[in-house]
């Protein structure tokens, strides 16, 4: 395969760049490919550059590719439709990652019929409500959130869907995590709405800037940030349950990294207001003392 998608998945993500790597195979191959193909369905619903029926027209198109048997050729004329009229125009590693969907699409075909069936069960779902969501406005280009239950519906759509999907894959690839498979099932949508939710706190004057209102505007913020904060102790319990499984500690390290730099992050909104982040010293220093932690045998989180 001509297109890196190592270097795709670096141009994409900071956090998931520094942590997929650190999974033992075959489940760090599996969700790269799963995290590129969510990664395109985020630039449909992000698009800034496009109206609302064109997000949801490409969307749809992206689940029908999921859906279908593979065809190269019906992936290249949507890649090249896409390119040609983008969703955007500010981040150039997302644009690339729509010219090689072809490649991505390719890899996602080469999987396991296994890794391959749970992948797109769990897409198709984020697909659809993606969709719903961006059909629900009103009119404008961007989602508009009114409610704690509506934010929270969302939340699972974008990222608990993905913390169901990546417990699925982790259990097809490790059957001696069987034993905890229960309390990891019982925290995964947690811990997705958790991660996201940290990055609505943080990204919210951006959004609203570009038309996406996700914090509504009725509800006390501090409201919203103790949803973060249960959410991310609820990811803790999920990683313990890891580590207390012996699960290889790629595996481990993969889902504490963002934890802890969650923790930080929320924090530091907290303090001094949306837009706010940690340095990158401090994300050496979380990642350092995660390390200095497994060594010792200590709780990771």
């Amino acid at each position: 395969m001509s297109t890196d998608l190592d270097d795709l998945l670096v141009r994409t993500s900071r956090t998931f760049a520094m942590s997929i790597p650190l999974l033992p195979e075959p489940t760090r191959r599996e969700v790269e490919i799963a995290y590129l193909l969510f990664r395109i369905a985020d630039t449909f619903e992000d698009a800034t550059l496009w109206p609302p029926e064109r997000k949801v027209a490409a969307l749809e198109l992206f689940g029908e590719i999921l859906a279908a048997p593979p065809d190269p050729e019906v992936v290249a004329r949507a890649s090249r439709a896409w390119v040609d009229d983008p969703p955007e125009t500010h981040h150039q590693g997302y644009l690339d990652l729509l010219a090689a969907s072809a490649a991505v699409m390719e890899a996602f075909w080469n999987l396991s019929d296994a890794a391959r069936d749970v992948i797109r069960r769990h897409l198709s779902r984020t697909i659809d409500g993606m969709a719903r969501f961006v059909s629900s406005g009103d009119g404008s280009a961007g989602i508009r959130l009114d409610s704690i239950a509506e934010l929270r519906d969302y939340c699972y759509v974008v990222a608990g869907i993905v913390g169901e999907m990546l417990t699925d894959l982790y259990l097809l690839d490790m059957p001696d995590l069987d034993g905890v498979a229960p309390a990891l099932r019982q925290r995964a949508r947690d811990f997705g709405e958790g991660l996201q939710l940290v990055n609505i706190l943080k990204d919210s004057t951006t959004d609203r800037a570009e038309g996406r209102v996700f914090l509504p505007r009725a509800v006390d913020r501090d409201e919203v940030f103790a949803l973060a904060h249960r959410g991310l102790d609820r990811a803790a319990e999920y990683t313990l349950a890891l580590q207390c499984a012996s699960a290889p500690r790629g595996m481990v390290e993969f889902n504490a990294v963002p934890i802890l730099l969650a923790r930080a992050t929320l924090d530091t909104v907290q303090r001094d207001g949306p837009g706010s982040k940690i340095d990158r010293s401090e994300v050496f220093r979380l990642v350092a003392e995660m390390s200095r932690r497994l060594d010792a045998g200590e709780d990771v989180v």
